[in-house]
């Protein structure tokens, strides 16, 4: 198991498959997603700020060599390691010809001081080029590539303007298991009208198609936002605490033990954000999530129905 710890974290991951804590670098690939450039659809999804959903990964015009140097910069007061996780993290970072992706990519995954590099994208934005360039890029070190699925509810995606049908996210998980690839998936609780049925249903699906990893995120309500004007406007509520840190510990009980957590909660930007304003406090939460875990008895997996 992990050590006596309750969920297989990604600390624990780390430490157990490159020996050390690795802290990731945010980096800013310059593209934008379908979902914005009227290809899909404009504005994102309803929750996203104008700066999407890199909203750490400041929009910036330097080289990536540069970006890396100055997150390292970033990091260094907390971390005395030598290497690190090259993280494209804004907007869709496969949405771009492949020839400028293999320019992007390639110098990073050879740099010695990176052990890991990690892509976010969206799952319909994986075309043959792109997962064959994931493969070549998986045979020289690990690439993780993260999707932003969010709920399995075809019905709460056509809410939030996710612009893909849940279907297509299980075919991505295969191809890019087959190209090499680890796949991290993104979840948010707390989304417009699900239930907490309906939440657990998404976990299970995620476990179901084989995801790696999955990344666990309070719905923030940010100014600025589609989803904003909803909340204001009484269409949308916040999930309260006590709420939040229940749902995470009966998705933990579901997930199976291989399943590596790489987050129970996000921070949203403090600058706009409008609720759920408890958010603000991550230590206090994951504590939180930590005392509930012990009182309930939950260990991951401890649910989990027999296939």
């Amino acid at each position: 198991m992990w050590s006596g710890r309750r969920y297989h974290s990604l600390d624990y991951y780390l430490k157990e498959n490159f020996g050390e804590k690795i802290y990731k670098l945010s980096l800013d690939g310059g593209m934008t997603c379908p979902n914005r450039d009227g290809k899909i659809s404009v504005g994102g999804c309803i929750f996203c700020s104008a700066d999407g959903s890199g909203d750490f990964a400041v929009r910036q015009a330097e080289s990536i060599n540069l970006q890396l140097e100055s997150a390292k910069a970033l990091v260094a007061e907390k971390f005395c390691g030598s290497r690190y996780i090259a993280y494209f993290q804004s907007f869709t970072n496969t949405y771009a010809d492949v020839s400028y992706l293999r320019e992007l990519f390639m110098p990073v995954i050879m740099r010695e001081d990176i052990a890991v590099l990690d892509i976010a994208t969206r799952p319909d934005c994986l075309e043959a080029d792109k997962l064959e360039l994931i493969r070549e890029l998986a045979g020289i070190k690990p690439v993780w590539v993260e999707l932003g699925l969010q709920t399995s509810s075809n019905i709460t995606a056509d809410l939030i303007n996710r612009g893909y049908p849940t279907e297509i996210y299980a075919g991505a998980v295969r191809e890019l298991h087959r190209c090499g690839a680890q796949v991290i998936t993104h979840m948010i609780i707390g989304l417009p009208g699900e239930t907490n049925v309906e939440m657990l249903a998404t976990a299970r699906h995620i476990a179901d198609c084989g995801s790696d990893g999955i990344k666990l995120q309070l719905l923030h309500i940010l100014r600025g936002t589609r989803l904003y004007d909803m909340y204001k406007s009484g269409q949308v509520r916040a999930l309260d605490e006590q709420e939040y840190i229940s749902m995470i510990c009966d998705i933990i009980a579901v997930l199976p033990e291989n399943v590596v957590i790489h987050r129970l909660t996000g921070d949203g930007d403090k600058r706009l954000l409008e609720a759920p304003l408890w958010s603000c406090n991550k230590r206090r939460v994951l504590n939180l999530i930590s005392h509930e875990l012990k009182n309930r008895g939950i260990i991951q997996g401890c649910r989990l129905i027999p296939s």
